[in-house]
Formats: structure tokens, sequence, C-alpha cells
């Protein structure tokens, strides 16, 4: 077995591990990106970019169905599943060879090829033809569909969003389980291209909302496109010579559905289990993945370190990029470790309406003030440029502290989200007042005058003042 000496290892090639490797070049030439699979990232080959492509081509035809609305007839609108299936897969190949070229563009003695293993803290096994001895190691194994035993009755027929983009054709139906970010943006899209689709839940989240209020307004618009059971009663799910069968409940009367296939959504699991981490000494929770710190992503005070969706916290491109970064930066001038720049969590769910959060959620705005905390809303119901668009279903709520007027986060299922969640993720991460912001420009008439009319209720709830200040200190936090 050959044996090689590294300063710096990265398991994984994906947005944390091509992070991690940029940073780590920056302080040694010593390196060894690893790679056991494919190179490319999950957001480019089955992730973000085709899941748009084929969301891009699901609100075209859900706007021909709905131009009537305006005085617009455009008769009858056909669907060419080949043809949107010949788009997605072919700009998606588009998008995975720009990520291709960059990996080209690595150095080729940088790169190893092989399933990576520890055999001790330092030292990796690649396949059982090389040993890797490194200084520090950053794993950015990335992370999989986790199946619940249930939808494996499914077969052949089970599915998850990796399979949908090398689809020839569109089919005739599938049943969706988890209405998480997958499932949501999935269902409502093959939906909106005339599949026939049936989505289940099981503990009655939807898509990370926290709210309740928001949650019910997204629960029922999405009912109208399509059948989502939150809190979905299956008893069993059998292939069969007609597809895929599906026993269930619907409001106590038993009902059984086939479908043509069955798309698991049910959430991703660490790529961390094969690694052999029981070699390295390293603490780990109870999911098998090392515990370490989220502003170093150090493990414990070990030279590894631990970035992107393997480590299952926050599992989003910008976020792993993020934490590629920090991570390679540390192991590239360990035992100088840093803490990296966090930046205001966002989250968006390319649904329509679509859904987003920014800053605290309500549970942590609970958390930390307890009573000492004001909320405003806005339903976009009535606002006026949503309803000149014919969009104007929807429900934003906004957080504020008492006592400073800092803004603390929000939440939203309406029109426009993905860019009203971005003025909120720098409002918050410059950690401007309510006042601050309602003190921005506004044109008129755009969806952002919903923003300052939420903006302007969460204004009047909040007491401004060093008094309420020192009355919410002497709560305490989470009092």
């Amino acid at each position: 077995m050959d044996t090689r000496q590294v300063d710096v290892a990265i398991i994984g090639t994906g947005t944390a591990g091509m992070g991690a490797y940029r940073a780590a070049s920056k302080h040694t030439d010593r390196i060894a990106l690893i790679e056991g699979a494919h190179y490319g990232t999950t957001c480019a080959r089955v992730g973000c970019m085709p899941s748009k492509l084929l969301i891009a081509a699901a609100e075209a035809a859900h706007g021909m169905v709905h131009g009537d609305l305006f005085g617009v007839h455009a008769g009858q609108v056909r669907i060419d599943g080949k043809a949107v299936m010949k788009r997605v897969r072919e700009e998606r190949d588009r998008f995975v060879g720009f990520v291709l070229e960059s990996v080209e563009g690595f150095e080729a003695n940088h790169k190893v090829w092989g399933a990576a293993r520890f055999t001790g803290p330092n030292t990796l096994r690649i396949d059982d033809t090389l040993e890797i001895q490194a200084g520090r190691i950053v794993i950015a194994t990335g992370s999989r569909p986790h199946i619940p035993e249930l939808l494996r009755g499914a077969e052949d027929r089970l599915i998850v969003n990796d399979d949908i983009f090398d689809w020839q054709d569109l089919p005739t139906s599938v049943v969706v389980f988890g209405p998480g970010v997958i499932g949501l943006e999935l269902g409502q899209a093959l939906a909106r291209l005339g599949v026939r689709v049936r989505m289940f839940g099981t503990s009655g989240s939807l898509g990370a909302i926290r709210d309740e209020a928001i949650r019910d307004c997204a629960l029922a618009a999405f009912n109208e496109e399509f059948p989502l059971h939150a809190e979905g009663q299956v008893s069993s799910i059998r292939r069969t010579a007609e597809g895929v069968e599906v026993c269930y409940q619907d409001h106590g009367v038993a009902q059984t559905e086939t479908f043509d296939y069955l798309l698991a959504a049910t959430g991703r699991r660490p790529n961390v289990d094969a690694l052999g981490l029981e070699h390295t000494g390293l603490a780990l929770d109870d999911r098998g993945v090392p515990q370490f710190n989220r502003y170093t992503l150090q493990c414990g005070d070990s030279p590894v370190f631990l970035a992107g969706d393997a480590n299952n916290t926050v599992p989003l491109l910008h976020e792993a990029a993020d934490e590629g970064r920090i991570a390679g930066d540390n192991a590239g001038r360990f035992p100088d470790v840093r803490a990296g720049l966090r930046r205001t969590p966002l989250g968006i769910v390319f649904t329509d309406p679509q859904i987003a959060s920014v800053g605290l959620t309500i549970d942590q705005v609970e958390a930390r003030c307890k009573a000492c905390y004001a909320v405003g809303e806005v339903s976009f119901r009535g606002q006026g440029r949503s309803r000149v668009m014919g969009k104007n279903k929807g429900l934003l709520k906004v957080y504020g502290e008492q006592g400073t007027g800092l803004f603390l986060g929000a939440e939203m299922f309406g029109p426009a989200a993905e860019h009203i969640a971005h003025l909120l993720a720098w409002a918050a991460q410059q950690r401007m007042t309510v006042s601050d912001m309602l003190d921005m420009p506004y044109y008129h008439p755009v969806i952002e005058e919903g923003l300052r009319t939420a903006l302007r209720d969460l204004s009047h709830k909040l007491h401004i003042g060093p008094e309420m200040v020192a009355r919410c200190m002497d709560c305490g936090p989470g009092a």
C-alpha cells in the first residue's frame, strides 16, 4: 500500500469541500482532495438548479392556465412532458459542467479518487490502496436521502429527488411523502405540469414553518392545487402490477389509491456512517455525527473539521460554502483556529406562494425574550401590488425586541418572499431597529409595501426606551 503525507486532507468535493480546498490552498500546497462518488455539487446535480428548472416550467404552465383572471384566454394548454424534461436535463448538465470545470482547474496532484475511511485520528485509508497521513482533516461528505421502512413497499417505483431529473417524460401520477422543502417544491411543480399528486406528512409540519397561523395559511393554499395531508394516516404501501398502492384514511374514511411512483422526500442523513469515525476518538452525537463548534467547525480540540451537509445542521448551499471556507481556513492555519463569519439565518422554499424565514424563529424569540417582544403582521389578501398580479395569498410576521426596538426575525408565506427575505436578512445582520427599517425607501406600487405595513404594525406594538429596556433586563433571557 502506498503512503502519502499531507498537511490537509479534505474528504468530499461538493460545495463545502470545494470551498475548503480553496481556503486551505492559501495556507499550504500539501493537500489531498478526496472523492469517491462523483465530482460536483448536490445543488447543481440533483438539488437547487434542476428543481428550479422544473419549477420554471410549472410556473409557465400555471400562468397560462390561470390567464382567465386577467381576461386572457389561452385555450387548451398542452404540456409536452418529454420537452419539459429534456430542457431540465440539458440545463442541469450545463450547470454541472461549470462545477466540473472548476474541479478540473484544481491541481491534479492534489486530487485523490476513492472512498476514504479513518484508520486512526490522523490517518485515512483510500480503497485499501493508499494510506494518507494528514496533519488536519476536513470532513465534507454531504448527505443522502433518508427513506423510512414503510416507503420501501413501493419497491422499484420508489424514487428520490435525484431520480426525477433523469426522467425522459413526466409520469401520470406521483404520491409524495414529506411536505418539507423538497417535497413541496417538487410536488407542486409536478401538479402544475399535469401530474396527479397526493402528498402525505406525519407530524403536521409544513416546510419548516414555525408559526401556526402561517402554516394554516400555506396548508389551505397548497390544498387548492393538490391534496396535502399534513398529518396523514397511511396504513400500507405496496407494489402492484399497476404501480404503487397506498392505503390511507381521509377524514376517517378508508381510501386506496394507486400511483406511478412514490417520491420519498423524507429528509436527508449525513454521509458519515462509512467513514470509520470510531477510530478517531471524536465525541459523536446520537446520529453518529461528530460534535463540533458552529463558529470554527472544529470537532472538539482535534485537527478534524466538519463542514456542509455532513454536519446536518443547515443544509443550504450558501451555508455549506461558508462552512467550507471556515473549515478550510482553520485546517490550513491550524492550530490557529478562529471563529468565522456566520451570516444571519435565511431560508427560502421556492413554492408559489413562497415560504421564507429570516433571523430568529418565533420559538427562538420566545426563548430569548419571553414576554419582551412584539409581533407585527400583514395579510397579502388585500395588498395592492399582490392583488394586481393575482398573487394575493399569504401572511408575513415580523418580530421585534421591546425596549430596544431591535428587529429579530420574520417568517413569511407569500409573493416575492425570496426578495423580501433578503432585505430582512440584511437588516437583521446590520442589527437595524424597526424604526431604522421604516426610514428606508419604499416604492409604490410594490409588494414590499406589504412589508412596510407589517413593520408599522410591529412598531405600534413596541415600547421603546431605557425604562422598557431595564424592565426586560430584569426578566432575563428566557425568564
